[in-house]
């Protein structure tokens, strides 16, 4: 069967073209004075009911999808043998803070993926600084030393996560810190 629209070829029984979402209504047997849906009355933004193209955003079934890709997943940038050489390397930073990172960056100089960590780590440590120096000078309030001592646990559990993807060999930006654009 031919798209009396588009022109593709549709198979046959199909309600509506794949290609372009016209009608196929009367063409598939359906008597000439059958009553057709308005496109004005189908909704959908002004196309028919079970337009295949205007299905909220969803391909239709058997078209392929675009799998998800995580903007802050940088995996795919780095080596597997950088990976898998240095996992022990970038781990230093987020175990042993400050330490940790000045080690990692006199033990592996030629590691892009601890360098990553490192960054990540070094994120983590400037903002516990920063709540830390806020808690202090806040501190004769009531309500700023409990608010510093939940992001100080919020920022040890990022760190413990960093940690983990660390150890799966994922190149992740940290939760949270990654957002601060004063840390880029």
């Amino acid at each position: 069967m031919i798209c009396p629209k588009c022109g593709s070829e549709v198979s046959e029984g199909s309600a509506f073209c794949t290609k372009c979402g016209a009608s196929l209504a009367a063409n598939n047997g359906m008597p000439q004075g059958a009553p057709q849906q308005d496109s004005q009355q189908a909704g959908n933004n002004g196309m028919p009911y079970g337009n295949p193209q205007m299905n909220n955003g969803v391909p239709p079934y058997g078209m392929p999808q675009q799998p998800y890709v995580d903007p802050k997943d940088h995996t795919g940038e780095f080596d597997p043998k950088d990976i898998s050489d240095n996992k022990v390397m970038a781990m230093l930073p987020y175990l042993m803070g400050t330490i940790g990172i000045i080690i990692a960056l006199l033990a592996s100089r030629e590691s892009a993926f601890t360098y990553f960590h490192v960054r990540q780590a070094l994120k983590i440590s400037v903002v516990t600084i920063l709540v830390g120096l806020i808690t202090a000078v806040l501190c004769w309030t009531v309500i700023v030393p409990i608010a510093g001592a939940v992001c100080a646990v919020i920022l040890l559990v990022v760190r413990i996560i960093g940690f983990f993807q660390v150890c799966s060999g994922k190149a992740k930006e940290v939760a949270i810190v990654s957002s601060f654009g004063f840390l880029k």
